[in-house]
């Protein structure tokens, strides 16, 4: 099992519009075949200055992969993400 986490802050205002047609395109990611527990998270600590996350399951590198590789993510990366996102840090995890 792998579990990617991504947390991040958007270069839009706080509650706007834009924030929120974000935030929903990013269900798309949940339809991508390999894709299990997708989450969309509200970061709350003020130990760092992220506002959003994503977390998501795979059962094992290939599905992994094959999202990372499906033409959903890489449109979602290339037209929402990379104009959009400020800041952000990714996190993968396997199970110890």
């Amino acid at each position: 099992m792998i579990r990617h986490t991504v947390v991040f802050r958007l270069k839009h205002a706080k509650g706007s519009a834009a924030e929120a047609s974000f935030l929903s395109a990013a269900d798309v990611l949940a339809t991508i075949p390999g894709v299990t527990k997708f989450e969309k998270l509200r970061q709350v600590s003020k130990k760092n200055g992220y506002a959003f996350g994503f977390s998501m399951e795979f059962d094992g590198e290939a599905a992994y992969q094959g999202y990372n590789d499906h033409p959903e993510h890489t449109r979602f990366v290339k037209e929402r993400w990379i104009p959009e996102v400020e800041e952000f840090l990714e996190i993968d995890y396997e199970r110890l």
